[in-house]
């Protein structure tokens, strides 16, 4: 579990640091897709609620120094994401296409939902999705149609599973 963890959390974080520097430079309407919860949510569902919080945690955290937001935002909203998304570890037949794309979409609106709520809490400290916004559902389109290529990509990557160490 902790090579597991371990493993996630590395490639979260150069998932993040691609996406706030290559990526960025070719994103679109100024949006790009959160690889980086996307890993997360891949490696929860596959090793658990232990693992998805741990890495969803520590991920969170380096990305909070990596971006303007405040400090713990990105932990806490990984670290949440993981944890739920651990409770369904083998629920449900991981397929090439669907699967990917349904737990990657319902992370981003669990992502908005939870930055909603923090900022009916903190006030204007912590940015907000709105649901109308263009940048919202771009987010959600680009996060749910990466999804199976990465997801695909994630399961040649023997040192996420599960199944080893």
């Amino acid at each position: 579990m902790i090579r597991n963890t371990v493993w996630t959390i590395i490639l979260a974080i150069v998932a993040g640091i691609l996406q706030s520097t290559l990526i960025g430079n070719i994103a679109l309407f100024g949006v790009v897709p959160d690889l980086a919860l996307c890993i997360v949510v891949y490696s929860a569902y596959i090793n658990g609620t232990m693992t998805g919080q741990l890495s969803g945690f520590f991920s969170g955290l380096l990305l909070d120094f990596l971006s303007a937001a405040p400090l713990g935002l990105n932990c806490l909203i990984r670290t949440i994401i993981g944890a739920v998304t651990g409770i369904f570890k083998g629920a449900f037949f991981l397929d090439v296409f669907f699967m990917p794309l349904i737990l990657c979409a319902l992370a981003t609106i669990a992502k908005a939902a939870i930055m909603f709520l923090l900022n009916l809490i903190m006030g204007s400290a912590v940015p907000v999705y709105s649901l109308f916004s263009p940048s919202f559902w771009i987010e959600f389109g680009l996060n749910s149609l990466s999804a199976p290529l990465l997801f695909f990509l994630l399961r040649r990557f023997k040192f996420i599973s599960a199944k080893w160490g």
